[in-house]
């Protein structure tokens, strides 16, 4: 079996070997492009050469790069153990040339790697090319041998690479590899391309232009060469499997989890020994190249790492910190290949059982934190406010959590040192996002906002107001006008328009100038800052203007009275299932609203209808809805429940609706629902109009989703549901009520009718069979019957099979269905024939003669089809073909 180190030693000496100097992986943390975050693809250490702008003294190279994706533009880090092919961490073979070769050199160079050094299966090997690359498709014809069947053209930026936005292009060619039939899966631009069937394993990139910000390109000075291929995917292939978790590498460090928790590697904790396997390398090599955990940038990219990892270890069961008791299994199968694995081991460990050990810290670990601060300050002394911070980022300690733990100490907080350190920590934020690829045009926003300070909100009052424009933002970069037809984003002094938030999704609406109107398609924010996705529909728009504002006032109703309802159906799940219910996560849009919960089952149907029948109520009841401004602590006095994963600061909004004996007034005590929010509301519960939910599911371990729509809508959903079910009442001729008992009587008398003529069919095949079908033909010492048959489905084949297996008691059954216009094909070996026959083998045979293609299954028992059993006879002679070897 070749090793993966035997892959990365293969591709590397065959490069060295055709005149390529063997380049050292370059760092995880890009030295020469800071707009990315992590190094990941091989060519960002040569960007430079491809433009012309750097020189060195080889003109073609070959490296295998490390590479991360977990932040920034390139992001696998959610699906990473849970697939067979995604990585944080991977290497990325390739083969570089600086205006020296071209395609006539790649191609035959990609292609006789694979088959001749790997030893691939040329027969399994397909390429994609961009459309109109016809020298490619040449090429690959001229050197490769493959037909017009094997190339296919690709018209989409699949087969046109680029780095970014900006810098060097060009066409590609991808090289896939077909595991077979027996997986599901199409070939790169069928239907089901998506399928693990077809992978791709080589990119060769015709390196020729050069991308300009306006969308330009201009040819590059040399034409040139990138190539790019999966380590993992290739090692996958040649050691027999498509699963990159089942080559050596990844199996090793597998099984070190698994050892070390004393669990299995392929039992019910697969998955969490495969994140921590696959993030054991990113982690390690990170901090191998420099980074450091951080609540920031690219330190706080690998503390999430970690923290996934560390996560997936305590659901093993793992008692104490494990991570770092794997560090020694990584570094003995990478540690010759990348030294600096080797020289940082001892840090790497160091790093990893500190982060553990913290990560498994509890609030009661944060509490003694704080009594360790205060012991060493002199009698009164207040806390100084960097101690306050460290607590707040790193442990998630708010500050006003902080203040009432020392209240009762006598003691009180630097608030003034706590809001330098947290400036000092939105500097870093801003510097982060700098270099984080496509998150850096955010920069512009500290900008805007240190320039005219934060947008003013009047959207609680009005839909309608004026501002002033602050700043023009188009393509990242400010501009004093923008002209019809321009995208940009809009920044104003004041704007009643909502950003997205807390679940609730950002206005649209209109802006109007004295020059020009743009409209408004979306609302987010920034460093304080409302920004306002607009296009210019008319004339102009200019910084500094006067500009008139407009919600768009029927789109912001219909998200209000979803936005209100959330909270009525939050409380409504609280009575019906218990106080446990906390929000998880929300979505109040103009269509829908999406709530998820904190619950360990699905809600039933008389749960449902308890909390959509108390929802309305509230909704009848048409009270008030009161907002008013407090500090966290009254509103905490007050019973008031906080919203998942939202921020408070010194005063926050409390929203009342709702009162619980239905008069309309009354005590916070007598409040049906009382939460923290930043969102807009009717003024009314009445507002919401109506209310009805569409269904329960699971959205996570130990979270619940309901989804329901208010006013019109679930009016229009009612509206729909009563004439569908009116429908079928029509058709049933029975009344309305009686609809559900008949539709049950229906059902069981379908199963009973399709498993009667199941039978019959099976039947009626054996009866005709034995009656019109030929004796078994012995052939080449097996007994074999063929038979074609009509009146049957191929679901029918396998137990017909079966029975004819039974009677013939050794040999093989080939079993033709014509199904009207197609054919069906099964075929079946008994236990003791399938050393001399495979089943298989006999179907394929048979599906070639019937225009159809593969067929598979087991030794004793296969189907296929084909497009017609006019040569049901021919099918047959072939199948004998093979019994007769």
């Amino acid at each position: 079996m070749q090793t993966l180190n035997d892959i990365r030693s293969t591709f590397l000496s065959y490069f060295g070997d055709h005149g390529h100097a063997i380049v050292p992986s370059s760092p995880l943390v890009p030295r020469n492009d800071p707009t990315l975050m992590f190094t990941a693809a091989g060519m960002v250490q040569f960007k430079n050469l491809f433009t012309g702008v750097e020189t060195r003294d080889y003109s073609r190279a070959t490296t295998a790069q490390k590479c991360v994706r977990a932040g920034g533009k390139h992001n696998d880090l959610d699906n990473v153990g849970y697939t067979a092919r995604h990585h944080t961490f991977f290497e990325m073979l390739g083969n570089f040339s600086f205006g020296d070769y071209f395609k006539e050199d790649a191609i035959p160079l990609a292609w006789d790697l694979l088959t001749k050094g790997f030893g691939i299966d040329a027969s399994k090997l397909l390429v994609t090319v961009y459309h109109t690359d016809d020298e490619a498709v040449e090429i690959w014809k001229r050197h490769a041998g493959l037909s017009d069947d094997r190339i296919i053209r690709i018209a989409t930026d699949d087969n046109f690479w680029s780095a970014g936005p900006t810098g060097p292009c060009g066409p590609c060619t991808e090289i896939f590899y077909d595991h077979g039939d027996h997986i599901w899966g199409g070939p790169p631009g069928s239907p089901e391309e998506d399928g693990d069937r077809f992978v791709e394993i080589w990119n060769l990139v015709f390196m020729q232009y050069e991308q300009f910000e306006d969308g330009t390109r201009r040819d590059l000075p040399n034409k040139s060469i990138d190539t790019g291929m999966g380590i993992e995917r290739v090692a996958a292939l040649l050691q027999g499997t498509n699963d990159n978790y089942a080559t050596d590498l990844m199996r090793s460090l597998i099984e070190a989890s698994a050892n070390a928790t004393s669990t299995d590697p392929d039992g019910p904790g697969k998955t969490h020994h495969r994140v921590i396997a696959d993030h054991l390398r990113s982690t390690s090599f990170l901090m191998a190249d420099g980074v450091m955990p951080s609540n920031d940038g690219r330190g706080y990219v690998l503390r999430r790492i970690m923290r996934r990892a560390m996560r997936h270890a305590h659901l093993l069961g793992a008692q104490d910190p494990l991570m770092h008791r794997l560090v020694p299994a990584l570094v003995g199968q990478m540690g010759a290949a990348y030294p600096e694995l080797g020289q940082a081991q001892r840090m790497i460990e160091q790093t990893l059982l500190q982060e553990e050990t913290r990560f498994r810290q509890t609030l009661d670990r944060g509490l003694k934190l704080l009594d360790e601060e205060v012991s060493g300050l002199d009698e009164g002394a207040v806390l100084p406010g960097a101690a306050a911070f460290k607590l707040y980022d790193t442990y998630g300690f708010p500050l006003d959590l902080t203040q009432d733990a020392l209240r009762e100490k006598g003691r009180s907080v630097d608030t003034d040192g706590f809001d330098a350190a947290m400036a000092e920590q939105k500097a870093k934020a801003r510097a982060a996002w700098s270099g984080s690829g496509e998150a850096a045009d955010a920069t512009v926003w500290f900008d805007v906002a240190e320039a005219d300070g934060v947008t003013d909100f009047l959207g609680y009052e009005t839909e309608t107001a004026e501002g002033k424009i602050v700043a023009l933002v188009r393509e990242g970069a400010k501009v004093e006008a923008a002209g019809e037809g321009d995208s940009v984003q809009i920044a104003l002094n004041q704007t009643p328009f909502y950003a997205e938030s807390g679940g609730q999704v950002g206005d649209s609406g209109v802006i109007r100038t004295a020059s020009g109107t743009a409209r408004v398609t979306d609302t987010r924010k920034a460093a304080g800052v409302f920004i306002h996705f607009a296009t210019v529909e008319k004339g102009s728009v200019s910084n500094g203007e006067a500009a008139v504002l407009e919600v768009d006032h029927a789109r912001r109703t219909a998200i209000r009275a979803n936005h209100s309802a959330t909270h009525l159906l939050h409380e409504a799940l609280r009575h019906a299932l218990g106080d446990h219910v906390a929000q998880r996560g929300s979505l109040n849009a103009e269509d829908r609203l999406r709530f998820d919960f904190s619950h360990n089952e699905a809600v039933s149907l008389a749960d449902i209808a308890a909390v959509e029948a108390e929802v309305n109520a509230y909704i009848r009841q048409n009270t008030p809805v009161e907002t008013r401004i407090m500090t966290p602590d009254d509103a905490r006095g007050l019973g008031a429940q906080a919203l998942f994963g939202e921020k408070y600061g010194d005063e926050v909004r409390v929203v009342s609706m709702g009162m619980q004996d239905g008069s309309g007034k009354g005590t916070d005590g007598n409040t049906y629902s009382l939460e923290l929010c930043g969102g807009t509301h009717v003024r009314r519960t009445g507002d919401i109009g109506a209310f009805v939910v569409l269904g329960d599911s699971a959205s996570s371990a130990g979270v619940r989703r309901m989804e329901a729509l208010t006013g019109e809508a679930a009016m229009a959903y009612l509206r729909g549901q009563d004439q569908r079910l009116a429908q079928v009442a029509l058709e049933m001729k029975a009344p309305v009520a009686e609809v559900p008992a008949r539709v049950r009587a229906l059902m069981d008398e379908r199963r009973s009718l399709a498993n009667e003529v199941a039978q019959l069919r099976r039947e009626l095949a054996m009866a005709g069979g034995a009656a019109t079908a030929p004796e078994a033909k012995e052939i080449n010492g097996v007994k074999f019957h063929a038979q074609v048959l009509t009146g049957v489905t191929g679901k029918d084949l396998p137990s017909l099979i079966d029975e004819h297996k039974a009677r013939l008691g050794s040999g093989a059954v080939l079993l033709i269905a014509d199904t009207g216009g197609k054919a069906a094909v099964a075929a079946g070996v008994t236990e003791d024939a399938t050393g001399s026959v495979s089943a298989v083998d006999l179907v394929r045979a048979a599906v070639a003669e019937l225009g159809g293609k593969g067929g598979g299954g087991r030794p004793d028992m296969a189907q296929g089809g084909g497009a017609s059993a006019d040569n049901a006879e021919a099918a047959i002679a072939a199948a004998e073909t093979v019994l007769k070897g």
